[in-house]
This record gives C-alpha cells, structure tokens and sequence, in this order.
C-alpha cells in the first residue's frame, strides 16, 4: 500500500510516512498510510467520486490489507476534489450485460460489491467517513457504514435512489432505520430528499460538522487518536455496540463477560494498568 519508513511509532509498530499510491493498478482510489491511518480516498473528482467497479474492487483489496496490517490502526475514507461520492454512475447504468444476467448471477454480483461496506462495516479496525462534500445513494451508504462521520459544513446527504428507481444498496437502510426510526427512515428513502451536514448532525447521522478547511486535520487527528489507542478493545466494542440492537440484556450480559475477559488478557490492558498506576500516559501496542 505504502512504502514503509524505518521509523518507530512508539508501538511497536512502524510509522509510516505520507505516500500517495495507486491501488489495484487504478488511479480510482488512492491509498496511504500516515502515522498509522490508513486513508483511502475516492478518486472521480470529475464524477463527483461516483462508484465505478476499478474503485470497488481497489477499495475491497485495500480495506483488506488494512484489516490484517498490523501498522494500520485506524481507517478513513475521503473524497477528492468538492465531492464524497455520489453513489452509482447513473450515466453508465441503464442496461447492459449485468442487466442481460440471470437474476441469481445480479444478486451475487451485488453481495460481491457490497463487500465494500462490509469492510467498513464489520472489519476490526475503526473506520472514519471524513464526508467533504456531497454524498449521496451508496456514497451515503459507505458513509453511513463507518464506525464515525465527519462532514464539512457545505456537505449534502440524499438517499438518491428512488429519483432512479432502485430500491437501495451498499446496506444504507439498516443504519437509516436503526438511527432514525421506521418513519423517518421511510421518509428519507421514498422522497430523496438533500438534507445539510447541521441536519444530519441533528438527526444523529453524523458526529461532527466542521468547517470545510478543518475536515481533514480533524478526522486524521481523531484517526491518529483511536490508531494510538487499545485497537484490541476497539474490535470488540464495536461488535458488541452492533450486537446490541439485536441481543437481549442477558445475551449482551454474556458476550460483554467473554469481550471483558479477552481484552484482560491482552498486553494493552497490562500497560494501561501500568500506566495508570505509574501515573503517566499508556503507550498502547495493538496487542
């Protein structure tokens, strides 16, 4: 992904300086570690970052190698140029082969794109939407499936996808109705409304609005931050905070007793009990 510097981060893992790549042999997306963030960004600022297949497939082996990095300790993903993504080409859909497809062989294709999400979604390490600008149908999916939501504050948000007929994918509905309850997710869906960042922070969708220029040093430093932190703990709270919607109070009582005990056993809470008592600050090592 990056070309990797001798430098140490004080983690035992390596740092790693700025470096801008090419991914999957696509310039679709760009990838680079800073400091142990991985920062993937969309890379169709002419089509506002719309979703082509290069892009997808880069992202997926991206998110990938990320996950199982041991020198990536957070994710973000951006858009360039005055846009986040602005979900599916509309100009290249309109039939073709994938249309000419049995129904069975759509379907999987779309499971396998959805990846996509599922990387950001489910994978161990915490992802960041740093949302620049508009976003909208998947785009809104993706950044709905990170773990946290930045947005400047000229960014737009609309579910886009009933103006083309389609019923909604890269799993935007479940956060929708998770966040926002069955009627407003509904509302959001049938009409396609645009709603503004100070809307959406409102309604719960996103955790921050800043200034345009203050996005990107914000989402890195809160990046940096959680990068340098119990990684470890951080897998198992976000899978118990997604089990929770879904689990009884007993049920999360016994998974809260396994993920306790797990992450007691890891030499990140042996340091951070040092630490504590050392009174100094933890040097976390992902471990």
């Amino acid at each position: 992904m990056a070309a990797r510097s001798s430098a140490a981060d004080g983690r035992g893992r390596t740092a790693q300086r700025k470096t801008p790549m090419t991914t999957a042999e696509t310039t679709d997306l760009l990838t680079e570690i800073r400091d142990g963030v991985a920062v993937l960004t969309m890379n169709r600022p002419d089509r506002l970052n719309a979703l082509s297949q290069a892009m997808i497939d880069a992202a997926i082996a991206a998110l990938e190698r990320c996950h199982a990095d041991p020198a990536v300790g957070c994710i973000v993903l951006t858009g360039s140029g005055r846009g986040f993504c602005a979900g599916g080409d509309v100009k290249a859909m309109g039939g073709g082969a994938v249309y000419e497809m049995p129904l069975e062989q759509q379907v999987d294709r779309q499971r396998r794109i959805h990846r996509f999400a599922a990387l950001l979604h489910d994978g161990p390490k915490v992802s960041i939407a740093a949302v620049n600008g508009p976003c909208a149908g998947a785009g809104f999916g993706l950044a709905l499936a990170c773990d946290l939501r930045l947005a400047a504050d000229n960014a737009s948000f609309t579910t886009a996808f009933a103006k083309v007929g389609f019923a909604g994918d890269f799993g935007i509905t479940w956060p929708l109705a998770r966040t926002l309850g069955e009627a407003r997710a509904k509302e959001l869906l049938f009409l396609s409304d645009v709603i503004a960042a100070p809307q959406a922070l409102a309604l719960g969708l996103l955790n921050r609005v800043l200034p345009a220029a203050e996005l990107m040093p914000a989402a890195l430093q809160l990046a940096a931050r959680i990068a340098a932190g119990p990684t470890v703990a951080y897998r198992y709270m976000k899978e118990n905070v997604h089990a929770a919607a879904a689990e009884s109070y007993p049920q999360l009582l016994d998974r809260e007793g396994f993920t306790q005990r797990r992450t007691g056993g890891t030499a990140d809470h042996r340091e951070g009990v040092a630490a504590f008592v050392e009174k100094r600050a933890p040097r976390f090592s992902g471990r």
